[in-house]
């Protein structure tokens, strides 16, 4: 049974001028114990499917239709005050950065406890127990003193950690972690990445990973979806993703990453920009910058159909007889602007027009 089921998703945002469609018809599930990955670029919708999610939309931001179903229950249309418990129990939430998750006029260790008291039977010195084994636990040295200082006497990255620790107070089922590594450098998004990892291992969290880097998702998640212009574009095993993708915008994305080997003067890129709300195409929503677009994609919107080990919402992975004999549409196929590379585990984001 899936711990987090998302069953097409419609969010909406009115106003003056009418209604505009943000996340339209989403629909995924998370496991037990494991980690997926969102990707795509800025304004794709990844961090509003988290926010809705977490039931964090911003007025007037709704929820349309559709349904969020944790451990099979329903969870997209419950009162403030039983989602706000839910919200800390069962969902741990990590946020890009950690300075607006943690009250500056509180110390670490009262921002802990007061989260561990509200949603586990323990009292107070049990509370400061347990929020000095989180600290140790996320990796804080000399937790115990460190426990009674102020959010600005951390550095960037021992401030994440201790964000995580607050995600990981009440020991929630699911963690929706949106860009939780952006802010901090290279050695540091490693150590984060690793004790994302540990702790789907050992305390068999789930995982909602939401970044705009390819390399974070080759190295830590189980699946990936992509997503473009409010609706997922493709979804799969994330080794079949990067290395087999089945959407072009993918392959422009995969495209998009550096490549250390290749002497060239510019990088790759996807021509465009993501479309606005008020405007987007009809049809498939990357028809302007797809390079294979043909007449269909322009009139007719694809879902999502099984393209090899992965799910594509494009038209040139619809069954036919060359797809019956096992030739997987893509495969081979020329990127938008250059080579794709073998793989995405390179930690660089990608380049102008790619994932953010």
């Amino acid at each position: 049974m899936s711990l987090l089921q998302v069953k097409n998703l419609v969010v909406e945002f009115p106003n003056r001028r009418g209604t505009l469609r943000a996340l339209d018809d989403i629909s995924f599930d998370i496991a037990p114990g494991e980690i997926l990955g969102v990707v795509g670029e800025s304004g794709a919708g990844k961090s509003l499917t988290g926010a809705s999610i977490i039931s964090l939309l911003e007025p007037p931001g709704r929820v349309a239709s559709g349904q969020i179903l944790l451990e099979g229950q329903r969870i997209d249309h419950l009162p403030h005050e039983q989602m706000r418990h839910i919200r800390g129990r069962k969902i741990g939430a990590i946020f890009q950065d950690p300075l607006t998750s943690l009250n500056p006029l509180y110390t670490v260790g009262r921002q802990l406890t007061e989260t561990i008291l509200t949603h586990l039977p323990v009292s107070a010195a049990e509370a400061r127990e347990r929020a000095v084994q989180l600290l140790q636990d996320t990796g804080i040295p000399a937790a115990e003193q460190r426990i009674d200082h102020y959010p600005h006497q951390f550095s960037g990255g021992m401030r994440q950690r201790v964000v995580i620790a607050l995600a990981l107070a009440a020991e929630p089922k699911l963690i929706v972690a949106d860009e939780p590594t952006t802010a901090l450098d290279v050695s540091i998004q490693a150590q984060i990445i690793s004790l994302l990892k540990s702790v789907c291992r050992e305390r068999g969290a789930a995982v909602m990973l939401i970044t705009h880097d390819m390399g974070v998702i080759a190295e830590t998640c189980d699946r990936v979806a992509v997503m473009y212009a409010g609706r997922i574009a493709e979804i799969g095993p994330v080794h079949e993703v990067i290395n087999h993708p089945a959407h072009p915008y993918t392959v422009g994305l995969m495209a998009s990453i550096p490549d250390m080997a290749a002497d060239r003067e510019q990088l790759n890129q996807i021509d465009g920009a993501m479309p606005r709300l008020n405007a987007i195409p009809r049809g498939c929503a990357f028809n302007p910058r797809c390079p294979r677009v043909f007449e269909r994609c322009q009139v007719e919107r694809p879902e999502l159909m099984a393209a090899g080990a992965t799910h594509a919402a494009c038209w040139i992975n619809e069954p036919t007889p060359e797809s019956a004999s096992g030739r997987h549409p893509l495969k081979g196929a020329q990127p938008v602007t250059g080579e794709t590379p073998a793989t995405a585990a390179t930690g660089q984001d990608p380049s102008n027009g790619a994932a953010s």
